[in-house]
């Protein structure tokens, strides 16, 4: 089956990506957006409930004034007397008129006796407010109190609802006394109004708050959101060229944490593409003098049959030349990768005696094991071992046939050392950091390959996060050695 990034790539069009969900408004309106929602439900729910409230405790103050005010006139009705006889008061007229002389009700309440007459109802009131006064002694509103089944209730007037209280108004009573009743009457349109007042009030001043909290988010985001901003216009600027720049951190928010691990991104970057483009210069470098040498021969090869075999022969080992350098770059290019090495547990001595095996067959040399390490150590045995062989490689290269080459294991104090000893001509002071870089050959120890096999010792070495140590004396030889720990150390340390 053919899937759609192949397909891409046989025709050479650009790879298919999935369309992109989401919004386009910016985050910093997102923020300021949801900040004024959650600001906008909880002012309302606020608004609504502190009107609830303020509508409740007025009801609750207008139940609790009227029930006062009958309650009052009924104690008043039990023990009321006529100041002149000293009767008590049963006469509807004498009786209202009594108490109601001694009464100073609020603006919006009105107090009412009245009683059947034999041709209507009739009615004393007092009040504050004429108009309120009038309104209350009105014949068809004290039917309709007088006539309601409940002891309390609600009527429209022209002023407004009055809310009402009634209570059968002579005790003791006569035979022939009419039926009376005393009303306490709230009108509550003033109360309402006061309500309505606070109520527009709280959403003005909400309303402010609403303009002051988008003005304040609006200016935190961008704040908040300036490191992001600036993470963003950096990656814009950033290029295969130029990846030097890095985002100022300050604070220690997720903000600086995000601006931490881009910086961190861009050096692994930087690092990569330093690593390529040393690879790249690197082969040009090395390869362009073999590429030449194969070049000339061929173009200078004639009709001589031995001067063709020399010349095949020649280019082969130039190519072959070639293949391990390029090998060697490759190897070397791999190393900053994490999986570059994997250790594993293993035994030093059985590693010491892989090890002298192999590099006994690399030249005819006295090699000398003088000792093996003993203890289980975790390494990886594969790279370990290319290390080692490769010093050895490199103490064949600078010493004579016959001459004694040394090599040994240890394991102590936590650090393992693994060590080549040869009586070659050394290394100068000057010349132990040089001869650890690409293509490096030191002078005191002659020029052999392409300078690429102690780089890549040292690399193991890294990868192993030890390192690599040299002792010598110009003229006396040297020893090579490797030191690392048994276990994967997080100090990362090579020295020479």
């Amino acid at each position: 089956m053919t899937t759609d990034r192949q397909r891409d790539e046989r025709t050479g069009s650009e790879p298919h990506r999935p369309p992109r969900r989401g919004t386009r408004i910016p985050a910093r309106a997102q923020i300021m957006g949801w900040m004024l929602l959650v600001l906008l439900v909880v002012l309302v729910a606020v608004v609504l409930l502190v009107r609830q409230f303020l509508h409740t405790d007025a009801s609750s103050q207008v139940t609790s004034a009227l029930e006062q005010e009958v309650q009052e006139f009924v104690n008043f009705a039990t023990t009321g007397r006529d100041p002149a006889t000293g009767q008590l008061l049963t006469e509807p007229a004498a009786l209202f008129g009594s108490y109601l002389q001694r009464q100073y009700p609020d603006d919006s309440e009105v107090l009412i006796g009245t009683w059947r007459s034999p041709t209507d109802l009739e009615s004393l009131a007092q009040a504050q407010n004429a108009r309120i006064k009038e309104i209350a002694r009105t014949p068809a509103l004290l039917r309709k109190v007088i006539t309601a089944p409940d002891q309390f209730g609600t009527v429209d007037t022209p002023a407004g609802p009055m809310r009402w209280v009634k209570v059968g108004a002579v005790a003791p009573r006569t035979a022939n006394a009419p039926p009376a009743w005393f009303i306490s009457g709230h009108f509550t349109a003033g109360d309402t109004a006061e309500v309505n007042r606070i109520v527009r009030t709280l959403l003005v001043v909400s309303a402010l708050g609403v303009v002051l909290a988008a003005i304040a988010s609006w200016v935190v985001a961008g704040a908040i959101l300036a490191p992001v901003r600036q993470v963003r216009r950096t990656a814009a600027e950033i290029g295969e060229r130029d990846l030097t720049r890095r985002i100022p951190v300050s604070g220690r928010d997720d903000i600086a944490a995000l601006a931490e691990q881009f910086n961190a991104m861009l050096d692994r970057l930087q690092e990569a593409f330093a690593t390529q483009r040393q690879f790249v210069d690197d082969a040009g470098h090395e390869l362009r003098t073999p590429i030449t040498i194969v070049r000339g021969h061929l173009e200078l090869l004639g009709d001589d049959p031995v001067e063709r075999a020399d010349t095949i022969r020649l280019c082969t080992d130039e190519l072959d030349r070639m293949a391990r350098i390029v090998e060697d770059l490759l190897m070397l290019a791999k190393a900053d990768r994490p999986d570059f090495v994997t250790p594993e547990p293993v035994s030093l001595a059985e590693l010491t005696s892989d090890i002298d095996a192999k590099v006994r067959t690399l030249a005819d040399r006295r090699w000398m094991l003088e000792n093996i390490g003993e203890g289980d150590v975790a390494v990886d045995q594969q790279r370990l071992t290319q290390a080692v062989v490769q010093l050895a490689q490199n103490a064949v290269q600078h010493t004579e046939e016959g001459s004694t080459i040394r090599f040994g294991s240890s394991l102590s104090l936590g650090r393992i050392n693994l060590w080549i000893t040869d009586h070659g001509p050394g290394v100068g002071p000057e010349e132990v950091e040089k001869i650890f870089e690409r293509f490096a050959h030191g002078d005191s120890r002659g020029r052999g390959g392409a300078g690429l096999g102690l780089a890549i010792v040292r690399a193991i070495a890294d990868a192993h996060h030890g390192r690599v140590r040299v002792l010598s004396e110009p003229g006396k030889g040297a020893t090579f050695g490797l030191d690392l720990p048994i276990a994967s150390n997080p100090d990362k340390e090579s020295t020479a």
